[in-house]
This record gives C-alpha cells, sequence and structure tokens, in this order.
C-alpha cells in the first residue's frame, strides 16, 4: 500500500500540497485527475522516490520512497509522459537494459503486449512515431510486472484505436497484488478504466472515492432540459447532461467528463459531500 501521511510539498516559493492525505491500496486502477500544472507528476515522482516531502511521509509497503533502497526500487516503475530516448535504442533494448533490476518481469509478456499493441519492438525509437514510441514503452512499463505502476500521461500521442487497446489492456491484466495510478488530465481516455477516482486541484485533494460512492452521492442525468440545480450541465446530442446531487434518484452511469467539471466548479461543496 503507498501511504501518503500529513504531506506538503513545494518548489522554492511554490506550494504544490498542503497537509494532504491519500492511501493507494493494491488491486485497483487509480485515476489521478486535475488540470495540468496542479502538481499530478510532482505527487508521481514523490511516491517513486524522485522527489522528497517538504513535510510529511510517503511509504509503500512500509519502506520510505526517498531511500530508495533497492528493495522497494524493483518493485515500482514510473513511466513519465516523455522519456529521452538514445536514436540507436529500440523498445527491445530498452527493456532489456531494465530487465535485470525487476525479478518479476517477462520477456514473454513484452512479445504479447507488442502484439496486441502492433508495434514492433525491433525497431528503432527513431524509426517510430510518437504514437508508436509511446505504446512501445507501455509494452516495456507493463512487462516489468512490478507491484505498483505509474503512469503518467498515457494516453498522450495516441490515436483512438490504441487508446482503446489501451484501456482494453490495462483492465485485463491488473491483479489483486498490483496497483496501476493514471496521472492524466485528459479524464475522457480512462473513462470506465479507473476505480477509485482522485481528483487535485490547488493544493487539495477535492475528490477521493470509489466510482460505487460517487454514483451513490452524484446522479448523472441524460437528455432533456438545462437543470438550474445542477452542480454542472453540458449541452449533448438529444439534450443536456446535468450532474446533480443524487437525492434519492438511484443510480446512473458515471460520466467523467461531467464529473471533473463538476467537481472543479464546486469544490467546497463537493468536499463537505464526501466527508
Amino acid at each position: 500500500m503507498i501511504d501518503i501521511k500529513n504531506f506538503s510539498f513545494s518548489y522554492t516559493k511554490t506550494q504544490v500540497f498542503d497537509n494532504i492525505n491519500l492511501q493507494f491500496k493494491k488491486g485497483s486502477i487509480y485515476g489521478l485527475l486535475g488540470e495540468n500544472g496542479v502538481g499530478k507528476t510532482t505527487l508521481l515522482k514523490v511516491v517513486s522516490g524522485l522527489l522528497k516531502p517538504t513535510a510529511g511521509s510517503c511509504t509503500v509497503d512500509e519502506h520510505v520512497s526517498f531511500d530508495r533502497e533497492p528493495s522497494f526500487l524493483q518493485t515500482i516503475f514510473l513511466l513519465p509522459d516523455e522519456v529521452p530516448l538514445p536514436d540507436s535504442s529500440t523498445p527491445e533494448k530498452f527493456f532489456g537494459d531494465l530487465a535485470p533490476f525487476y525479478p518479476k518481469q517477462s520477456e514473454e509478456m513484452l512479445n504479447h503486449l507488442a502484439k496486441e499493441l502492433k508495434v514492433d519492438i525491433t525497431r528503432k525509437f527513431k524509426e517510430m512515431s510518437f504514437g508508436q514510441q509511446k505504446k512501445s514503452l507501455l509494452a516495456c512499463a507493463l512487462a516489468l510486472n512490478t507491484d505498483y505502476l505509474l503512469l503518467d500521461e498515457p494516453t498522450n500521442g495516441l490515436d483512438i484505436p490504441s487508446k482503446a487497446d489501451f484501456r482494453r489492456i490495462l483492465s485485463e491484466r491488473v491483479g489483486e497484488e498490483q496497483t496501476i495510478i493514471i496521472s492524466t488530465h485528459q479524464v475522457k481516455d480512462v473513462e470506465n478504466l479507473i476505480d477509485p477516482i482522485i481528483i487535485i486541484s490547488n493544493n487539495n485533494v477535492l475528490l477521493n472515492a470509489p466510482v460505487e460512492d460517487i454514483t451513490e452521492k452524484f446522479y448523472f442525468e441524460y437528455g432533456g432540459q438545462q437543470r438550474p440545480d445542477a452542480l454542472y450541465s453540458e449541452m449533448m446530442p438529444g439534450g443536456y447532461l446535468n450532474v446533480l446531487v443524487n437525492n434519492g434518484m438511484g443510480e446512473s452511469q458515471i460520466n467523467i467528463e461531467g464529473l471533473f467539471n463538476a467537481v472543479l466548479r464546486n469544490q467546497e461543496a463537493v468536499k463537505s459531500m464526501f466527508v
């Protein structure tokens, strides 16, 4: 389990997080959502031990992440949004260089994922499009088979079919012993994949809840008229999407973009709903 307690972080005079608490339990694909610049990448770097909290603590299975002990590092992998790639390197070589440090890695899984994602891992990165590079790196990251996998903006550069493949592959592979954290501002790309959902903004955690709790608190109404009591409304074909406080209206299908906008526009009200 990843346990973040009384955590604060700042860059010189810029406060990024102020006394937040979060837990990431095994067996889930977490969505870490937020607008650009709110600290999603910073949080992933703290979890992986690349940055030290200004205050508070971050532990992963009781390892202090910033201590970067080998027994901790072999259980976690962070795939950044952008990875410096040598011109002569291939995904096969990239994976081979990493493999000795990760005892659960699987070359067989790499080959299988490359086939599913339609990439040639023997081809040089410099000969690939950005989308092909991204898919190759995703295959490598998944094939390392770590207990904790941190993905920063993993769908950047992917076309629509590749995004669908990405969602399918992740949903098929997460197990009880693995935790995946997807950090993104492209919330539509991870719809029906992430659970629980965490939304952060301006030093704060605005929402941290499983989908079941979210649909208990919110009602997503499709079609009809714009509702004056809606937390968020958006015109769509056939009427409006209204995100409402669920006052005994039953279950509804979550709309992650609608949820995201409703939370950002009603921050204090939403926080009070989940106290």
